[in-house]
């Protein structure tokens, strides 16, 4: 087995990602001291809210629902990161645009833009929006693995849903959670409670885009967090459930996959800075 350095796996993707437009970014931005876990902070004025999530472990996936759940098994992260407090909005994507940004300006559906959450981009493009911020910033910004999110989104709680098993009424925006966009579109970001480690839209709103390579299974996943770049890359996995989704897909341990070229009005995506 080959072993990755990850952090200087996204450091080359980022140089990669940065100069696909031809373009110098023009803004610079100083780094923000690392906080303790539970604090939040940003990088710069138009640079995502992230929190610092602290090191631990959890039971990632469930042996109860859908195979591709299983099998339910623990995961330990090593060391603390900070994630994005809520999904990525289209301001905060405008602001990677005007800075030179390599895509094109994601169809909003006439729904709405400022504080929605960013939509119909691909997975290289949200890999490109991280790496923008990494070459910016100078420190690793990057996609969350698929455990990475999980532990985030479960933040401490082992039921179905991080507020309980039960999906009830107006808690999340999806197809049947009752809410006053579900089945209809997206909802501004922090449109309902947070979840015990203050991150927004864990369930539902959009799917989100994450690192890893879709494998049917938990078989054979990474014990400690990592990415898990094996199995099918041309399929990315996408985890929260969306707005259109029943809620069975917004819960906790619901994983799908989509192909990494697809831009969908349910799928946008969060992102993970590693910390010193």
């Amino acid at each position: 087995m080959v072993e990755i350095n990850e952090s200087r796996t996204w450091r080359r993707i980022a140089a990669n990602a940065i100069l696909c437009s031809g373009v110098l970014f023009s803004v610079a931005a100083i780094a923000a001291d690392d906080p303790e876990p539970g604090k939040s902070f940003r990088d710069c004025a138009l640079c995502p809210e992230m929190m610092v999530v602290g090191a631990g472990s959890f039971i990632m996936g469930s042996d109860e629902r859908h195979a591709n759940e299983r099998p339910a098994h623990e995961v330990s992260i090593a060391k603390p990161f900070a994630i994005g407090k809520y999904e990525i909005t289209f301001d905060e994507w405008q602001a990677y645009l005007d800075d030179g940004g390599c895509s094109t300006r994601p169809d909003d559906h006439k729904w709405g833009r400022e504080r929605r959450p960013v939509m119909n981009v691909t997975h290289a493009e949200a890999v490109g929006y991280a790496a923008w911020l990494a070459l910016k910033i100078g420190k690793v910004y990057r996609l969350p693995s698929e455990a990475e999110w999980e532990y985030a989104a479960r933040a401490g709680t082992e039921t179905a849903f991080w507020w309980g098993d039960e999906a009830g009424v107006n808690r999340a925006n999806c197809r049947d959670c009752g809410s006053e966009w579900s089945k209809k579109s997206s909802g501004p970001v922090g449109s309902f409670a947070p979840n015990p480690w203050d991150l927004f839209d864990t369930s539902g709103n959009v799917w989100e885009w994450v690192a890893d390579c879709w494998n049917p299974t938990h078989d054979g996943a990474p014990q400690d967090g990592s990415v898990r770049l094996d199995g099918e890359c041309r399929n990315r996995v996408m985890r929260d459930g969306s707005w259109y989704y029943f809620s069975k897909n917004a819960r906790s341990a619901w994983r799908w996959k989509n192909d990494a070229r697809v831009k969908s009005y349910g799928i946008g995506l969060r992102v993970l800075r590693e910390l010193d």
